[in-house]
């Protein structure tokens, strides 16, 4: 009933030219993976709620070639994205059974076909009546009372009918930050200098991909260059199934991927899949059904796509449009050089055209993704600014610095995709490629003060959060940005059933919805979901309880960490805890008597 009464409205509303706003609770911009988990998590909580998104498609990376799941440490990351998770490895188990090829390749859930994310992804929307999606509509307009963002304005890309949506609590979960730019928000792009937040690795960086060495020409200064962006491919070697380049795309130009064969030659292609060959020019890794998910590889001197992306980020989408066509041109290219470059090898040749893009796969795009991988474009200045800092271990601590307003863990190493096509003068790697920085980074804490802009009021950003260039190459990832728009929906219901600014809300209440509803605030290495000491551990995890990566739940409560912990309970409620035995008592138990306690003091 509610579909059809929003039907009519919106009716109405386009004919009198969107003279008046069709209102919701909350409006979320952008069908990326963090805009659907906001909608689902605001629209659970009772909310109505309108997802609006540029493509005919939901799901962004996800849904669009990105099948293999960029995570690390799987216990950091929880809540919605766990869900999203087990309805891929439930459609596998389903269709397939229990011990299919299939079930084994989707590893969990966590890796799939880009058409079944998608499926997975509308079915969970569609299953919140709460929630009305406007597909193919562009952004237009934000619409703002002195400094609060009250709506938006939109317009629709197959008609060009125009519609205003109001909300209580407006969301941008856009790639590009658009509605916070529209908004009126200030906001970063580029890189920052190493002095300007004491970053090791920021500004213009040459490193060696092995020994992790900086190289000649480092020298860590800020610049407006950002990531290369490219299209992430799910290729097929199922005969049957695949759509065979005949022609080369518009454009073709066989010298962008000539000097792949000095790559070759070098050995800079020598280790990974299809090593010592021209197709590991991409980084193949096996999916269901006979499918892979095909990435860049960006540890080569060819690598063509670095550099032009640099107006992407404050471009209008006509614009847009235009750097995403060259790129799509680009990467079709490469793969026909592969398969067709007379210089290329026969047997390597031979290899390459076992590898074509699937029929079954974005029928409506020519079976090529429809979103390009924007890696990082505006990040928009908040509350806070997370830093390579945040990712490392704090000084005398082993973990990295705790925040009291975390609102979920973080926990994928930084990695950067090259910002020039330029190399170091040992012609080793290119400039701003830093690859997988486990050495250093650890699993972390995400503040929520990172998706509050500092100017703007009714406003979230859990998908252009503020961070630097390098905090933000960690953050980048899907199951992250799916935490942060849980979180987001989370604190949506509180400031709109409390009429509290986002900015006033108490961390600690979004942290017990949170917990609630399964997530993750802080990475324990032994910890089990179903433990009753859980959630305890998670809220206290901080606030600074636990110095370490171990909870040790079961095991006896120390006298001097029964001591400490109560020192630090009767700070954060400003009153004293009532006495209590602590002997004989498990950690876990303890710390689930002090949050017990806590939420009884009101904190």
């Amino acid at each position: 009933m509610r579909q059809m009464i929003l039907a009519v409205a919106l009716a109405l509303a386009t004919a009198a030219g969107a003279s008046s706003a069709v209102n919701f609770d909350v409006v979320v911009v952008g069908g990326t993976p963090g805009g659907i988990a906001t909608a689902i998590a605001a629209a659970r909580l009772g909310h109505t709620v309108a997802l609006t998104e540029y493509h005919n498609h939901l799901g962004g990376m996800s849904a669009s070639g990105l099948g293999k799941t960029d995570i690390e440490t799987k216990e950091a990351i929880a809540g919605l994205f766990l869900e999203f998770v087990g309805r891929i490895r439930a459609y596998y188990v389903n269709k397939y059974g229990e011990g299919s090829e299939n079930v084994k390749l989707c590893r969990d859930g966590y890796y799939y076909e880009p058409s079944v994310a998608e499926a997975v992804f509308d079915r969970m929307v569609a299953g919140e009546n709460n929630i009305t999606v406007f597909r193919y509509h562009v952004l237009e307009e934000a619409i703002r009372s002195g400094r609060s963002v009250t709506g938006v304005r939109l317009r629709n890309r197959k008609n060009g009918a125009v519609v205003e949506l109001g909300g209580k609590v407006l969301v941008d979960a856009t790639y590009e930050g658009d509605l916070s730019a529209f908004a009126g928000a200030r906001y970063r792009t580029g890189r920052e200098s190493r002095a300007e937040f004491n970053e090791l690795h920021a500004g213009v960086v040459y490193q060696n991909p092995r020994t992790r060495a900086f190289l000649a020409g480092t020298t860590g200064e800020g610049d407006k260059k950002i990531q290369a962006y490219t299209y992430r491919l799910c290729l097929t070697n199922d005969p049957a199934n695949s759509y065979v380049l005949k022609q080369p795309p518009p454009g073709y130009n066989r010298a962008n991927y000539t000097e792949y064969f000095d790559d070759l030659k070098s050995g800079r292609m020598s280790h990974g899949p299809n090593a010592g060959t021209i197709v590991r020019a991409f980084s193949i890794a096996p999916i269901p059904n006979r499918k892979f998910d095909a990435n860049m590889f960006p540890a080569t001197l060819a690598y063509p796509f670095a550099g032009l992306n640099y107006d992407y980020p404050e471009a209008g989408w006509a614009r847009r449009e235009q750097i995403s066509e060259k790129l799509r041109n680009l990467t079709l290219g490469l793969l026909y050089f592969m398969q067709n470059d007379p210089e290329v090898r026969e047997d390597q040749r031979k290899l390459a055209r076992t590898y074509n893009l699937p029929r079954d796969e974005f029928t409506d795009s020519s079976h090529f993704p429809w979103q390009l991988y924007v890696r990082e474009a505006r990040r928009i200045e908040c509350e806070y600014t997370l830093t390579e800092n945040d990712l490392s271990l704090a000084p005398n601590s082993k973990r990295p610095p705790i925040h009291r307003d975390s609102i979920s863990a973080g926990e994928y190493p930084f990695d950067s995709m090259p910002a020039e096509r330029v190399p170091d003068e040992t012609r080793t790697i290119l400039e701003g490629y830093l690859l997988m920085m486990r050495n250093i980074t650890r699993p972390y804490q995400l503040p929520y003060r990172i998706m509050v802009p500092k100017e703007v009021e009714g406003l979230l950003t859990p998908v252009p959060v503020s961070a630097t260039h390098i905090a933000f190459s960690s953050v980048r990832l899907e199951p992250t940005w799916m935490a942060l728009g849980q979180a987001a929906g989370v604190a949506a219901h509180l400031a709109i059933t409390g009429n509290q600014r986002l900015r006033d809300l108490r961390p600690e209440r979004i942290q017990r919805l949170l917990l609630a509803n399964h997530q993750v605030l802080t990475f324990f290495k032994d910890m089990d979901k179903n433990d009753p000491a859980h959630d305890a551990m998670q809220f206290l995890g901080t606030k600074g309880f636990f110095d370490d990566y171990l909870g040790r739940s079961k095991e006896p409560v120390s006298a001097q960490d029964a001591a400490r912990w109560r020192r630090l309970a009767e700070a954060l409620a400003g009153k004293q805890l009532p006495p209590g035995p602590a002997d004989g008592i498990s950690r876990g138990e303890y710390c689930r008597r002090i949050y017990r306690w806590l939420d009884q003091a009101g904190y």
